[in-house]
């Protein structure tokens, strides 16, 4: 599995091995000296083998029928809305959200989510995938989500819509290169987008995911100014915007821990976007008037 598990996913597989041993010490030790029958045996290496798969990162294990199940919910979210600004309520969980990257200070990022075992979702920018591919590796390797942010980070909403959908699939070619899969959602540059956008997101199956709670890092307000926009904002189904690359990300670097700090002691746990909607489905109404053309 990747490298930083999800806890609940890393739980689940401790119970079920815990399961295996259990069932291995009453198959095996039965009877004094005495050996199982091949029977048994099969049977014993059959339920191992169970496991196993359920533990690893193929087809029919959690995480690949977790990846379901999130893609499910992406796809009953675009049943009645082209776009999202927050989950719903049902539980107490942020998705924190990333922009711009991969970049420079990515690796510093994945750091520090990797030591906080906390998951994430990063909207990237396709052409620097030719410089920071490897961030991109890392980031499928930990299990986190990418999203689309275009190829070269353009108001699309200024773009015909050949020229939006050029953005948007020369993005998704660049991750698919390193390893990633067709992004299910986008982000538009600056917040900006238009009917054209909406069609080409409708043709993909991609749902346009913007923000709840926007830090301005980007701005360099001060470590302490990131840390104070992020927790004054949070809500149960937040998405909190945030940025790896883009410029000197140093003071978002400082800020990350003291924001996963924050939000634990308010009791939050942190999650990737599909795993906020799967367990909080948005509202039908969304109130996006005042993120369009700002942010991101």
């Amino acid at each position: 599995m990747a490298p930083h598990h999800r806890r609940r996913r890393a739980i689940a597989v401790i119970a079920l091995v815990a399961l295996a041993l259990l069932a291995v010490l009453l198959i095996g030790g039965g009877g004094r000296g005495v050996h199982a029958p091949s029977s048994v045996g099969a049977s014993r290496e059959g339920f191992l083998g169970h496991i196993r798969t359920l533990a690893g990162s193929g087809p029919g294990s959690l995480s690949a029928r977790e990846a379901v199940a999130e893609n499910a919910a992406i796809d009953r979210t675009l049943a009645y809305t082209p776009y999202v600004r927050i989950a719903g309520p049902q539980h107490r969980e942020i998705a924190l959200t990333f922009d711009d990257g991969p970049g420079p200070y990515t690796p510093d990022i994945l750091a520090v989510l990797r030591r906080e075992n906390v998951p994430a979702t990063f909207f990237e920018v396709g052409v620097l995938e030719r410089y920071f591919y490897d961030s991109t590796a890392a980031i499928v390797a930990a299990g986190d989500v990418i999203g689309d942010h275009t190829e070269t980070h353009p108001a699309m909403s200024h773009l015909s819509a050949s020229g939006q959908r050029a953005q948007l699939l020369e993005q998704a070619a660049a991750i698919e290169r390193h390893g990633a899969r067709f992004p299910r959602l986008f982000r538009p540059p600056f917040g900006m987008w238009n009917a054209a956008t909406l069609a080409l997101l409708h043709r993909y199956h991609m749902l346009m995911v913007l923000w709840t709670v926007d830090t301005s890092d980007y701005r360099l307000p001060g470590v302490a100014a990131i840390v104070k926009a992020a927790l004054n904002g949070a809500r149960p189904g937040a998405i909190i915007l945030l940025h790896d690359a883009g410029g000197n990300r140093s003071q978002t670097v400082a800020a990350l821990p003291k924001i996963i700090a924050g939000l634990r002691r308010r009791d939050y746990r942190l999650v990737t976007v599909p795993r906020l909607l799967l367990d909080n489905p948005p509202p039908r109404v969304q109130d996006i008037a005042s993120v369009i053309g700002a942010g991101g």
